[in-house]
């Protein structure tokens, strides 16, 4: 289980290392844009309660921690899925990417 921590502010977010190496991309590719956008997740230990929603912006420290030396394999399916979801909305939400 890897992690995404973002700008400090909060505890990192655990994400599963094969989902944060789709991440790193999707997130990459809009950050080295310049392109700002929403992200949304359920915390861990939430529960029914509370939804987390951050603004991913290329000024803000972002550092993406694997659990794993070997990097997951990459399936670009996903990866387009992902960009053409996050896009459409405007916002990438966590807890909805398969």
């Amino acid at each position: 289980m890897g992690t995404l921590e973002y700008n400090s502010s909060r505890p990192p977010i655990k994400v599963d290392d094969d989902t944060l190496a789709h991440l790193k991309i999707v997130i990459g590719t809009k950050l080295r844009r310049h392109e700002s956008f929403m992200m949304t997740w359920l915390p861990e230990g939430s529960g029914d309660g509370g939804r987390l929603t951050i603004w991913m912006n290329p000024s803000i420290p972002l550092i993406l921690s694997f659990d794993g030396s070997t990097m997951p394999m990459i399936d670009s399916k996903r990866v387009e899925r992902m960009m053409e979801s996050l896009s459409a909305r405007g916002e990438l939400v966590l807890d909805q990417l398969s």
